[in-house]
């Protein structure tokens, strides 16, 4: 399981059971509605810099992957263009000795 899963797993369960903690408390409705909404915009602001860490941290992957493949495409070229220069030296050292 991931731990994204696992932490929204977590923020879920301790969202329900502050809910149902406020709404069995002997308080006035307008007091525990006040206290559900705030709760609620707490749960909301954590999920949101969860969901913002798990995108910063995607994107730091992405960055270090992209990275890491255009490097090796750069070394690739230049082991193919040694390559190729490599086969036309052969080539070439072939041709003057079957010439010779």
């Amino acid at each position: 399981m991931s731990s994204g899963k696992v932490v929204l797993g977590m923020l879920a369960g301790l969202a329900a059971g502050a809910v149902l903690g406020i709404l069995f408390a002997p308080e006035k409705g307008s007091k525990t509605r006040r206290q559900i909404l705030d709760k609620g915009e707490d749960y909301a602001d954590d999920i949101k810099d969860k969901v913002d860490d798990f995108i910063d941290m995607i994107t730091q992957k992405f960055e270090r992957t992209k990275g890491d493949m255009e490097e090796m495409a750069s070394k690739g070229k230049v082991k193919f263009e040694e390559a190729k220069r490599e086969a036309r030296g052969a080539v070439s050292d072939i041709k003057n000795h079957s010439n010779s």
